[in-house]
This record gives structure tokens, C-alpha cells and sequence, in this order.
């Protein structure tokens, strides 16, 4: 009996085995097949999604192909911006003693007065001026007013009919930055009409025209493209409004022209169309070098910013104008670094805080280096005197 009993146990148990092997294999048919199922699927899925996208494809190469493309400045289509401006810009002409000129212009509204605002250079001692719209038209014109030292000009077209005077808006150019994207229209060799774009590149900087013995501060820097006849014609932002008036360029540059800015225009505007000029451009009397590392170095001063009023040995001529404002106030050799606390780097800055922030009779605080110690001067500026004729 003990025999028999050892031996069920033992069928029993391999029984057991066998049956749990059993089960593992099924089970594993189980997963594998389920798995395989699921795989399987998953492989149909990325078939159809891939056959989606390919038909996307095709769809959108076809829309492409067939689609217009339109840039944008801001929010503005550059072709419609054209289409509602262009009228407004005109081709000035005269007749001069040596030769004919050719230049820019646009119309603007002041006050209810329609008149034209172009470069005084264009207009320099022109005879026989004239005005021609976009539409051909052309009609006589005169100056009302002009300011050599800011290069600006206004113009009267009284016998133009009301329906050819489309009048742009003239905004801040305070709230231009660097790299704020521009746009120049204008008459670049007699191509009427031509829109160029680009950017303002720097801001305050300070240019010479030969005119008068003054540089004109506070212009714009811009890449975008400006040529021989650009001149007095508008510099607009994104959305059509002039910021600037394109005025010169440096010769042989790429991409390097400048503009009058528009806070010049509105704050002469009135004064050039009921006196026929501007006297608020202020006076200091002195004749100043931008400083530098070496300047300092080779005369033993700590400040290697600012702007210098060399000795006149060294100048050639007196730099500190007798009778002038700073007469008895600013000598040789003084470094000035501010200007009613504004830091003053280099003539640039001098010359565009005194045109956009002070007027003639202003006390003006300037922040001098004297003898390698600091100290202010207080000057009551003076007026420009009258340009050349």
C-alpha cells in the first residue's frame, strides 16, 4: 500500500507540471497573439496617417503653386500702403544757374492750408519751380519758407486743384528704435514713384551740408535705399505715416542714407509758412573735438568721453566766439560731459540735445571737466546767426 501511494503521488504531481506547462505555452500563444493583433493594427494606423500626409502634401504643394504671396510691413500690405500714398508724393523741378534740379516732395495739411514739403537743397536758388502729381500733372510753385540749417522747405501749389493735394500725416519720430523697419518713396533719377525699404540703423546722428557753417542734428540713419532725386521725399514707418524726410547720402556707400526727422518738420512747420524761416535753433558759440582713449592719453585726462574745446593753437582759429554765449563761461582745454545732467558722449549728442531739447534764451547747465576736476557752468544760449546767403 505505502508502494502504491508514492507512486499516485508522483503521477499526480507530474500531472500538475504537465498541466502548468500547459498553461504558460497557451497563455503565451495568448500574448503573442494579442500583441500581434495590436502591432498589427498599429501598422495599419501609421499606413494611413502616412498616406494622409502625403495627400496633405500634394494638397498644399498644389495651393503653393498657385497661391500669391504678399509682404507685409507691420500689418500692412507694402502694396496697398503704395497705392494710398503714392499719390500724395511729387516731383519738384527748377531751373538753377547752373543747370536743372530734380528732387522729392509730398503734400501735407497744416492747419487746413495745403502746402508741400521737400529739402531746402532742392529748392536752392531755383527759378521756374514747379510741381508735378502722379498723374502728370504739373502746376507752378513758390517757396514759402525755408531753413538751411534743418534743410527743410515749404512750398505753395495755389493753383492746383483741390483734388490733386492728398495730404499725408506727419507723426513723432520720438518713438523710433534701431532696427524699426522704413520706408522711402520718391523720384530716385527722375524714376517716378520708386518705394525702397529698410531699417533705421542709428538714431542722433549729426551731418554737414554744405550750406551753412552748421551741421543739421538729429537725423535718422536708415539702410534703406536713397539716391540722387530721393531727396525731400518722405521717410514712412510701417503704416504709412512720415516719421523723416530722406535728405543725403554718403557717396559710394551701401546702404547708408539720411533723413530729416519728423519732430524737426512739426516743430518748424508753422513758423517756415508765416515768417518764412526758423530762428529757434540754439546757440553755444564754441567749436568742440570729440574726445577718445588717445586724446586722453596724449593730454593726460582721466575722461575718455565727452567733447573737447581744443586750444586754439591747436584749432587754428578762436573756439570760443567773442561775444558769444559761452564767452567768459567755457575755455580751452574744457571737456564737456553733460548737458542739464544728460550725458554727453560725443558731438552727435551735443548737437541733437541742443536742436530737440533747448531753444534760444534756455539756461542751459553743462557738466564740464576742468583741469581733471568736475564742474558746471550755467550759459544762457544764444541764436543762431542768420545762414549765408
Amino acid at each position: 500500500m505505502l508502494r502504491f501511494s508514492i507512486n499516485s503521488r508522483k503521477a499526480s504531481a507530474s500531472l500538475l507540471v504537465l498541466l502548468f506547462a500547459m498553461g504558460l505555452i497557451a497563455g503565451g500563444l495568448a500574448i503573442y497573439y494579442v500583441n500581434y493583433r495590436q502591432i498589427s493594427n498599429l501598422n495599419n494606423e501609421v499606413a494611413d496617417l502616412q498616406s494622409q500626409i502625403a495627400g496633405l502634401n500634394g494638397s498644399q504643394n498644389q495651393t503653393v503653386t498657385n497661391q500669391t504671396i504678399t509682404i507685409y510691413q507691420g500689418n500692412t500690405s507694402l502694396a496697398d500702403l503704395y497705392a494710398n500714398i503714392s499719390d500724395s508724393i511729387v516731383m519738384i523741378q527748377g531751373t538753377t544757374s547752373t543747370g536743372d534740379v530734380q528732387g522729392s516732395g509730398f503734400v501735407y495739411n497744416y492747419s487746413g492750408r495745403m502746402v508741400v514739403i521737400t529739402n531746402f537743397h532742392v529748392v536752392y536758388d531755383t527759378t521756374d519751380l514747379s510741381v508735378t502729381f502722379s498723374d502728370g500733372h504739373g502746376y507752378a510753385a513758390t517757396v514759402l519758407g525755408n531753413d538751411s540749417y534743418a534743410d527743410l522747405a515749404v512750398l505753395s501749389v495755389d493753383s492746383a486743384p483741390s483734388s490733386e493735394l492728398k495730404p499725408l500725416q506727419i507723426v513723432s519720430s520720438s518713438a523710433l528704435r534701431v532696427g524699426d523697419q522704413v520706408i522711402a518713396i520718391g523720384n530716385p533719377y527722375g524714376l517716378v514713384g520708386s518705394l525702397t525699404t529698410g531699417v533705421v540703423s542709428a538714431l542722433g546722428r549729426s551731418i554737414q551740408e554744405d550750406y551753412t557753417n552748421f551741421s543739421i542734428a538729429n537725423i535718422i540713419q536708415t539702410s534703406t535705399p536713397i539716391n540722387p532725386g530721393n531727396s525731400g521725399g518722405p521717410l514712412l514707418n510701417a503704416v504709412g505715416d512720415v516719421v523723416g524726410i530722406t535728405t543725403a547720402i554718403v557717396t559710394d556707400s551701401q546702404g547708408l542714407g539720411f533723413a530729416i526727422p519728423s519732430n524737426t518738420i512739426l516743430r518748424e512747420i508753422s513758423s517756415l509758412i508765416s515768417t518764412g524761416t526758423y530762428r529757434g535753433h540754439s546757440y553755444l558759440g564754441i567749436s568742440v573735438h570729440d574726445m577718445s582713449y588717445d586724446l586722453a592719453q596724449q593730454n593726460n585726462i582721466s575722461v575718455t568721453y565727452g567733447v573737447r574745446i581744443p586750444k586754439e593753437a591747436e584749432a587754428g582759429h578762436q573756439v570760443v566766439v567773442p561775444g558769444g554765449p559761452s564767452e567768459g563761461k567755457l575755455r580751452e582745454g574744457d571737456i564737456i560731459i553733460a548737458l542739464n545732467g544728460t550725458t554727453v558722449r560725443n558731438n552727435d549728442d551735443l548737437a541733437s540735445y541742443l536742436e530737440e531739447k533747448t531753444l534760444p534764451i534756455d539756461l542751459l547747465v553743462i557738466t564740464v571737466i576742468r583741469n581733471n576736476s568736475q564742474v558746471d557752468v550755467s550759459v544762457t544760449l544764444g541764436t543762431r546767426p542768420p545762414p549765408p546767403t
